[in-house]
């Protein structure tokens, strides 16, 4: 399950998870039910909170939404985005590899893992199979000790 993933694409994985955090954050956006403001300050105050980054500041509704555009997010709002998207009852899926990479590197830098196999069993039962070859080269990526 973890072993090295056929490429899926040319690009690097990085590029790809760089690419995803943008819709990542636009999926909170998308499926969050309030508004852009409301989700920005959500989305700060819940980094703050369970310790997943610290905002500078607490970003406004169209700074989220340009996030979720061309501008590549902080990564403080990429991993909380995940972390409160996985915690949604309508159980929602990466909607492109691009996204689904940026899942699996938000999913490996959450948390501490002690290998890839305990990090996958570790995911909700819904997003095991999407995030199986994501999650491997994000492993590999994440073994590479990026300094970024």
């Amino acid at each position: 399950m973890c072993e090295r993933p056929d490429e899926t694409s040319s690009r690097p994985f990085y590029a790809r998870v760089l690419a995803g955090s943008s819709k990542l954050v636009g999926h909170w956006l998308m499926l969050g039910q309030a508004d852009p403001d409301r989700l920005a300050m959500i989305l700060a105050d819940t980094a703050r909170i369970a310790k997943l980054g610290e905002p500078e500041s607490t970003p406004d509704g169209d700074t989220l939404t340009h996030w979720s555009g061309d501008a590549t997010p902080p990564r403080w709002a990429a991993r909380t985005a995940l972390f409160l998207l996985v915690q949604m009852p309508a159980k929602p899926l990466p909607r492109d590899h691009d996204e689904a990479c940026a899942w699996a590197y938000c999913w490996l830098h959450n948390r501490e893992f002690e290998a890839c196999e305990t990090a996958h069993a570790s995911l909700p039962e819904h997003l095991r199979d999407c995030l199986a070859a994501p999650l491997a080269e994000a492993w590999q990526d994440y073994r590479g000790l990026r300094l970024i």
